[in-house]
C-alpha cells in the first residue's frame, strides 16, 4: 500500500494452480469413463472414480465434495448399465468404495475449510495491526515529498519487523526505515517499540547519532523485558535520515541495513556508509558509534529506502532482484509512481512467488526547497551504477 492509501496493483492475469484443482475431479471422470468406454471390460478403470471426490476434498466445499462424489457414483453406474455389468460383484464393491471416500472427502473438506476461516482471521488481525503499526506519512513534509509502500508476503499471516516513519522536526525532515531480526508478535513488538522512540526523540536530539543512541536506549530496555530469548538476538538493522531545510544535502546514519538509492543527476547510486554503525539494539555490545554520511540532495533528487525484501526477492532462476537496474528507467518518476512501478516489478519478477515482507519509502526533494553550496562537509561513498 503506497503510503497506506492505496491497494497493491494486482499481478498479471493468469490461471493459478487452484484453478487446475478445481477442474481435475471433473477430468477424472471425464477420462475414466473414456477409458472404461473404450478398454476391456476387465481392466475396470471405473474403480478411478474414487479419486474425483478425493481430489475435491483440496479445493471445494463439503457440498461441492458431496456432489462431485454423486456425480462419480452415476458415472460408475451409468457406465455399469452401458456395459451390462450392473449385476456383477466388483460394480457393488466400487459403489461402495466411491461413496466411502466421498464422506470421508467431505469430512476433510469440512476440516480444511475451517482451518482457512482461522487462517483468515489470523491473517485479517495481523493486517490490521501492521496497519496500525505503520500508520500513514503524509505526502509532504515541508520541502520533501513522500511516499511509501509494505508488501507482506503472508507466508502463515506471520507479519515481520519491517518499519518506516517520516516526521517533520525542527532540525528538518526525518526518515527511518527499518527490519527487525525474525517475525511474528515479538518482531511487532520491537517493531512498535522501535518507531516509538524514533517518533518521541526526532523533535528532540539535535543530531543523527544522538537520536540513534536514544533511539537504541530505548530498544536495549524494552529488549531487556522481552520475555524469552537473547537480547542480543533482537537486533533492528535500520538507516536515519535527515533532510535538512536550509542545505541541499541529505545526512544518513546506517546501522547495517542496505544502502539507500539516490537519484541524482540522472544516475542511480547507492549511498554505502564511510564506516560502519551497529545496527540497533547491538551498540551496547560492540566498541562503535554512530557514523554521519552527507551526499548531495538537489531540487528534484530522490532517495528511495527499502527493506532487504526488495533486494532479496528472486525470480524463477534464483537470481536476485536488480533494484538498481530496474530503477534506472524511472529516475524522473515522482515518488508515489516509483514505488508503484518498483512493487509492480517485484510482482511480475517473482511471478507473484514474495517470500518476504517488502517496506520501501521514497523522498524527493521538491524545487523550491534547492539551494546552493559550493561545498558539501563530510561525504558519503556515492557508488554509480554502471
Amino acid at each position: 500500500m503506497t503510503g497506506q492509501r492505496r491497494s497493491a496493483p494486482q499481478a498479471r492475469k493468469r490461471i493459478v494452480p487452484s484453478d487446475y484443482v478445481n477442474l481435475m475431479p471433473f477430468a477424472i471422470i471425464l477420462l475414466t469413463a473414456l477409458l472404461d468406454l473404450t478398454t476391456p471390460l476387465d481392466l475396470q478403470f471405473d474403480r478411478l472414480l474414487s479419486a474425483a471426490p478425493a481430489l475435491a476434498a483440496c479445493a471445494w466445499s463439503v457440498r461441492g465434495t458431496l456432489a462431485i462424489g454423486l456425480l462419480s457414483l452415476v458415472t460408475n453406474v451409468g457406465l455399469a448399465a452401458a456395459q451390462g455389468l450392473l449385476e456383477r460383484p466388483g460394480h457393488f464393491f466400487t459403489v461402495g468404495a466411491i461413496a466411502a471416500v466421498t464422506l470421508a472427502a467431505a469430512v476433510a473438506s469440512g476440516a480444511r475449510q475451517k482451518r482457512e476461516r482461522t487462517l483468515a482471521d489470523v491473517r485479517s488481525v495481523a493486517e490490521t495491526a501492521q496497519r496500525v503499526l505503520l500508520r500513514p506519512v503524509p505526502h509532504r513534509l515541508g520541502q520533501v515529498s513522500i511516499d511509501t509502500f509494505y508488501m507482506a508476503a503472508a507466508a502463515e499471516a506471520q507479519i515481520g519487523g519491517d518499519l518506516y516513519e517520516a516526521v517533520r522536526t525542527p532540525h528538518g525532515v526525518r526518515l527511518l526505515i527499518g527490519d527487525v531480526r525474525g517475525k511474528g508478535l515479538h518482531a511487532v513488538e520491537a517493531a512498535a517499540v522501535m518507531l516509538g522512540a524514533f517518533r518521541e526523540a526526532a523533535h528532540d536530539e539535535p543530531d543523527l547519532p544522538h537520536l540513534a543512541r536514544r533511539v537504541e536506549t530505548s530498544m536495549s530496555r524494552a529488549a531487556a523485558q522481552m520475555p524469552g530469548g537473547d537480547v542480543a538476538e533482537r537486533f533492528v538493522t535500520a538507516v536515519f535520515v535527515e533532510v535538512p531545510d536550509d542545505e541541499p544535502t541529505v545526512r544518513l546514519v546506517n546501522c547495517g541495513h542496505p544502502p539507500p538509492l539516490l537519484l541524482h543527476d540522472g544516475q542511480v547510486c547507492e549511498l554505502e556508509p564511510s564506516a560502519p554503525s551497529p545496527p540497533i539494539n547491538l551498540g551496547m555490545l560492540v566498541d562503535d558509534d554512530y557514523h554521519v554520511d552527507v551526499a548531495p540532495f538537489t531540487a528534484g533528487d530522490q532517495l528511495i529506502l527499502y527493506t532487504d525484501g526488495v533486494t532479496e526477492t528472486r525470480d524463477s532462476s534464483g537470481s536476485f532482484y536488480p533494484l538498481t537496474e530496474r530503477v534506472r528507467p524511472w529516475i524522473a518518476a515522482a515518488p508515489g509512481e516509483l514505488l508503484d512501478r518498483l512493487r509492480q516489478d517485484l510482482i511480475v519478477y517473482s511471478d507473484g512467488a514474495l517470500h518476504d515482507d517488502i517496506a520501501a519509502l521514497a523522498a524527493r526533494r521538491l524545487p523550491e526547497a534547492a539551494g546552493t553550496a559550493e561545498h558539501v562537509g563530510g561525504h558519503v561513498t556515492v557508488r554509480p551504477m554502471a
